[in-house]
């Protein structure tokens, strides 16, 4: 079961980089400067959001919201 497993990630991992390799050697016009400050906008509000909750999953955790009730 567990070769099966590594096998289909290893093939999916095969997969994600032969469609990125193809990806990446078409042939065409280059990214235009509203392409690539839409991706830096894109790119700063995912690090934005992915710090956000991280701050809110360690607030969280440190105020007790993680713990399971206590009945008495």
């Amino acid at each position: 079961m567990r070769t099966l497993l590594i096998i289909l990630l290893l093939g999916m991992l095969v997969a994600a980089g032969y469609f990125a390799y193809s990806a990446m050697s078409i042939e065409g016009e280059p990214l235009p400067a509203e392409g690539y400050l839409a991706l830096a906008l894109g790119a700063g509000f995912a690090v934005v959001v992915g710090i956000g909750l991280m701050m809110l999953l360690f607030f969280s955790s440190r105020r007790g919201y993680d713990e399971p009730p206590h009945f008495r």
